[in-house]
This record gives C-alpha cells, structure tokens and sequence, in this order.
C-alpha cells in the first residue's frame, strides 16, 4: 500500500511537531486553536513564531482568532508576516453563519496563502473557489471526519471537492481534514484529495500498514492475556 498523498501533520506540541518534521514524513504542519487550547498552549503568538521561525521549507498554516470580519483581516495579514511558508487559516463563515468569501477574495487578490477551514458542504466549495483569485495559492479544508461523524459517507463529497478545486486552478489544493484513522489517508487518495491533516497520535500508527492480520490477531489475543494477568483477575 502506497501512500501517494501528501501528510500534513496536525497538532500542537512543539516537540512533536519537530520530531515530525525531522523525520521528513510530513510535507506541510496545520493546527488550531482547539488543538493549542489541549497542548496547554499560553500565548499563540509565541507558539506560532516559534514554529514558524524553525520551520520555513514546508507549508505552516495558522488560524485567525477573531469573529469580526475586519479583525480577522487585521490578524489575517499579521499571521502572512510570519513566513512565505506560512498559510493563513480563514473559517468558511463566522460563528453567525456569515460567509467568509468577501475577507478570502480580498486576501487571495493581495496575494496571500489561504487554508479555508472548516468546510462541510459542496455549496461551501463552490462559495469559496468563486472566492478565491485563481493565482492564488490556497487550501479547501473539507472535514470529512466531521461529515463521517454524521454517520454521511464523506468520499463522494470530497471526491467532488477535488476535480472543482483541480478545474478552478493548479493553485488550489483539496484538503481532507478532521482525519481519524489511517484508512482516511487511502480515502482521501482515491478519492483525489491533494493533503490529508494527520494528527501526530494517528501518524505514529504509520508503520501498522502492511502488517499480516493474522500476525495482528495473535499480538492482540497475547496483549488481552498479558493484561488479565497482570491485573490478577481470577473466575
């Protein structure tokens, strides 16, 4: 099983972010504010310089903060400062259901590097490639766990995703985002997407691929024993 895809890692702990870039396994780093919230992370703007400072040969994208428009640009054109590597994360609306497209096509036209998140619906899609300046360099993020948490199978919507993304422009890439096993990464490339979001707890199951089932089976049979055992559970 080949993976022909590119690996983006998704998290927040500094150590493991470098770890992973170290290893050169992934070609680009995501994260969020939920995600720093869980690393402990104090001050984002300490955090993100400090990523975006040792990291610069591979795409970083961080995420605006604000739930104003205006704001968000504010931030938006700030984040853009901090690398040419570096890709500003815009949501698809505000928390109002507020479209985002506006703030995204003034931005792609000035250039910047956008990773338009937290997209669920093929409408989005649609909103958000008339959006963007087809020059630009940008990210449609479509959460396909999210969607699969519905219990909707996400395939056929990102496989829609990516030939819009590919017949709007090279520019733009199809993202599979909110991933939540290691199948999604061989989903998410037959389904055409061009990045899958891995975060760092799924990435270290990498070497699982391949393995013999029954090989798997007996490993699992031994750890249920070896856990009984030591637990001193008796009938």
């Amino acid at each position: 099983m080949k993976i022909d895809i590119k690996l983006f890692a998704d998290g927040a702990d500094l150590n493991g972010i470098m770890e992973l870039y170290g290893s050169g396994l992934v070609d680009g780093i995501t994260t969020n504010p939920t995600l720093m919230k869980k690393a402990g992370i104090a001050d984002y703007e300490k955090f993100a310089n400090e990523v975006a400072s040792r990291i610069t040969d591979i795409p970083v994208s961080f995420e605006v903060l604000s739930d104003d428009f205006a704001e968000m640009e504010r931030q938006a054109r700030k984040i853009g400062g901090w690398g040419e590597n570096v890709y500003i994360k815009i949501p698809v609306t505000n928390t109002r259901g507020e479209s985002s497209a506006p703030l995204i096509n003034k931005l792609s036209r000035d250039g910047y590097k956008l990773n338009v998140t937290a997209i669920l619906t093929l409408e989005q899609v649609d909103a958000v490639l008339r959006a963007l300046d087809p020059a630009a360099q940008a990210y449609v993020s479509v959460f396909a766990g999210r969607i699969a948490d519905t219990g909707v199978d996400p395939c056929p919507i990102v496989r829609k995703a990516a030939a819009m993304c590919g017949k709007r422009s090279p520019n733009i890439k199809c993202l599979w985002a909110s991933t939540r096993e290691l199948l999604n990464i061989f989903q998410a490339q037959e389904c055409g997407a061009d990045i899958i979001t891995v975060t760092h707890d799924i990435l270290k199951k990498l070497p699982m691929i391949g393995r013999d089932h029954n090989e798997l089976s007996l490993d699992t049979v031994k750890m249920f024993y070896s856990d009984a055992v030591s637990a001193g559970f008796v009938l």
